[in-house]
């Protein structure tokens, strides 16, 4: 059992009676009891609410001594991999999620005592440059105790010509328990699946996903729409995903996991940037952002992905901000209080400008980045416990 319910449980008799007991609605309990933790911001409030029913509760009561189980979350989590959003039915993105709720809490993230990957290898493969996604594994491997290594392609013999088959017999022979593969064409950290005996994350492929930072951004979106009393549910909410959608994995990963959670997608750019089969994928399209930013609760900012194109895609930078770009005037056409993400990196004065990206009162930037950590470690540890449990 995992300790909110215990605690909603055992304490306060149940989610009703804790509904009262905090003043809450029954469905933020809900939410607590099925996700099996409680934000910390909520703590301090549950702790005094706790002496009435002659409980003296401390910090250390909001997380167990050590790790937990994915299936302790309710779900049998069985998967192998990390590829593909649909790889994953939704009981499975839940217990993804509330792993990296767990792991949100700092003083979790960093006790030595609950190391999930003490004695395992996690070698990080990125064929593309990468900031956050190769550094966040890294961070999360170690933060787990794992051995972790970070391949440099520009000096492996990937350079000298060796093919992606040789390199995975290569890092196969090395016996890691988890690699993580970002690699500029659509398919790669699948086909490595195939040829390897360990997990495989998909860290971004091409134009084709980035699943991890689909699970971060629902996290991130969980965690803002939970403030203030809030539930965290993604369900219902209005999303905006604005640019360069025919070049974005992130787009494709966020379109899949947002339908699955039960956001009602829109997807905003001109024409040359969106992708020919975009009618098909559950989704409103709009091509102006007036239109497209009305009554959205959340926009999503994706960068102009020059690197990909070849050909002129847009007239200029700065037409393209003019039209595309999101500033002080576009976000007024969203609803009030719309809150702003961006994947990363961001072009400042191209898709964003610099004072929305800044704005701790609408941005979920940065919160993105430190999301980020935890999210990966909660699939880490989601991976490494059906590793150990297969025969």
């Amino acid at each position: 059992m995992s300790y909110s319910k215990s605690i909603i449980d055992d304490i306060f008799g149940g989610i009703r009676p804790a509904a009262r007991a905090l003043d809450k609605a029954a469905t933020t309990i809900q939410g607590w009891y099925d996700a099996g933790t409680i934000p910390q911001k909520h703590w301090p409030d549950v702790m005094e609410a706790a002496k009435s029913f002659n409980h003296h509760l401390t910090p250390d009561d909001f997380f167990p001594s050590q790790a937990p189980s994915p299936s302790s979350f309710g779900y049998a989590f069985d998967k192998m991999h990390c590829l593909s959003i649909d790889d994953f039915h939704r009981p499975d993105i839940e217990t993804l999620l509330s792993l990296g709720e767990y792991y949100l809490d700092l003083n979790v993230q960093k006790s030595p005592d609950r190391s999930v990957l003490k004695g395992k290898t996690l070698i990080n493969v990125f064929f593309e440059n990468s900031t956050r996604t190769e550094k966040s594994f890294e961070l999360a491997g170690k933060r787990l105790g794992a051995d972790v290594i970070s391949m440099q392609i520009a000096s492996s013999s990937v350079k000298k010509g060796e093919t992606l088959l040789d390199t995975a017999a290569t890092l196969n022979a090395m016996n890691p328990d988890i690699l993580t593969v970002r690699h500029g064409s659509s398919g790669a950290p699948a086909l490595l699946a195939q040829k390897v005996s360990c997990s495989v994350i998909n860290a971004g492929d091409g134009i084709h996903e980035h699943p991890t930072q689909a699970l971060l951004d629902a996290l991130t979106l969980r965690q803002a729409f939970a403030r203030d009393g809030g539930d965290g549910q993604i369900d219902g909410l209005r999303i905006a995903i604005c640019g360069d959608i025919l070049h974005s994995r992130v787009a494709r990963s966020n379109v899949k996991l947002l339908n699955m959670l039960g956001a009602e997608v829109r997807l905003i750019g001109p024409p040359t940037l969106l992708p020919i089969d975009a009618d098909r994928w559950g989704v409103d399209i709009f091509h102006d952002m007036k239109t497209g930013l009305k009554g959205c609760d959340v926009i999503m900012m994706l960068r102009l992905q020059l690197e990909r194109m070849n050909g002129a895609f847009v007239p200029s930078k700065r037409e393209y901000f003019h039209f595309h770009g999101l500033d002080r005037t576009k976000l007024g056409y969203a609803k009030d209080g719309a809150l702003v993400m961006h994947p990363g990196p961001m072009n400042r004065g191209v898709e964003i400008s610099s004072d929305i990206a800044d704005d701790p009162e609408i941005s979920l930037i940065t919160q993105q980045v430190e999301t980020g950590v935890a999210m990966r470690m909660g699939i880490l540890h989601a991976l490494s416990d059906v590793q150990d449990k297969a025969p």
